[in-house]
């Protein structure tokens, strides 16, 4: 069945759900730009290969993230 074969009422009912989507889909994308998934992963990795190691606070990690950006700014454009 192709769009052409959809009666109007169900194309206008589909049109909000397309619509979040492309919000969702938007907005992840602009999470992972910024880095809003980091501490997750950062954690993630911590408990999958250094189970030993303490996990930092989401605001310790931010923290030493950016003094270490601060201290090393070869990765940076600017």
């Amino acid at each position: 069945m192709s769009e052409c074969d959809v009666p109007p009422r169900q194309i206008r009912a589909s049109l909000p759900r397309r619509v979040r989507a492309a919000v969702r889909a938007a907005l992840w994308w602009l999470d992972s730009v910024v880095g809003g998934q980091d501490y997750q992963r950062y954690v993630a990795h911590l408990r999958r290969r250094h189970p030993d190691h303490p996990v930092p606070s989401e605001r310790e990690y931010w923290r030493d993230r950016h003094t270490h950006a601060e201290s090393n700014p070869a990765g940076r454009c600017c």
